[in-house]
């Protein structure tokens, strides 16, 4: 019984500490090279659903999950 109790407890606060930190995630960008126009690459964020574009080598590194 202390168990399946320590289970709940333990399974509760990683839900709160997930949910919490939900907002706040940083973006985890894809390139998408079906999308690419006039030399830049398209990337899209597989946490926030943004797509931006990207000249040169290397992914974006501003996370746009707050952008309105």
């Amino acid at each position: 019984m202390h168990i399946l109790a320590g289970l709940l407890i333990a399974f509760a606060i990683v839900a709160w500490v997930a949910r919490r930190n939900r907002a706040t995630r940083g973006c985890r960008w894809r390139a998408d090279r079906s999308g690419d126009r006039n030399g830049a690459r398209r990337f899209h964020c597989v946490a926030c659903g943004a797509e931006t574009f990207v000249r040169g080598p290397g992914v974006p590194e501003v996370c746009l999950a707050n952008r309105n």
